[in-house]
């Protein structure tokens, strides 16, 4: 078992001068250089980028369906990683609804258990194929308002990794909490992102003219 070293690439202009966040978070066996490429497919220039790195490559060992214990420490080492993230854009002056979180596969589902932990007003959240983390979900430890937050989360039907039937839990607790969501199911999908979900997140990105 491990924990993660505070490993954070970033990109673009400094915050001081974009005054916006987009946080990338990498798949199992990826890595946080690898999913800034998929930065290059959105409307990002005029967002200061964070991606962190996953120590081994992996946010935590098993499927994120697995009993909890059996993923940790290093999930609880993760999502501290994400909230030093937060915290050290917060602590810059920058609002939280300037704050873009996104993800994909491991990292989709590490992004959702965080802003949902955590749920404010973000200004998106979008986890390309993914859903909250648990074999069962644990819906007290889900607190805040997302206030509106547009949220894009979607799956393959079916998926190997993310089954639909998680990402209808995960929706239904991210309304109960105030998101605007946007869930996207795609039928035969293989596990990637398509280029409907990037125009979607795009859409997303682009109305923050802050």
């Amino acid at each position: 078992m491990y924990t993660h070293k505070n490993d954070v690439i970033t990109r673009g202009k400094p915050l001081s001068e974009t005054g916006k966040a987009l946080i990338l978070v990498h798949g199992r066996g990826a890595s946080a250089q690898s999913i800034l490429d998929l930065a290059n497919h959105l409307p990002a220039q005029g967002f200061t980028l964070y991606a962190p790195q996953a120590t081994n490559h992996s946010w935590y060992p098993y499927s994120f369906m697995a009993p909890e214990e059996q993923n940790q420490p290093a999930l609880d080492s993760a999502l501290e990683l994400l909230d030093g993230v937060v915290k050290s854009i917060l602590d810059e002056g920058v609002k939280s609804e300037h704050i873009y979180l996104g993800g994909f596969s491991q990292g989709a589902c590490l992004t959702s258990e965080y802003a949902t932990r955590n749920a404010r007003k973000y200004g998106g959240l979008l986890p390309f194929t993914g859903g909250l983390i648990g074999q069962k979900l644990v819906t007290d430890r889900y607190k805040g308002n997302f206030e509106g937050t547009p949220v894009l989360i979607s799956t393959g039907d079916p998926d190997p990794h993310v089954p639909v039937s998680r990402v209808e839990e995960t929706v239904g607790i991210m309304k109960k909490l105030g998101a605007i969501v946007t869930k996207k199911i795609y039928p035969g999908r293989p596990h990637t992102i398509l280029q409907e979900e990037l125009e979607l997140a795009s859409n997303i990105l682009a109305a923050d003219n802050g």
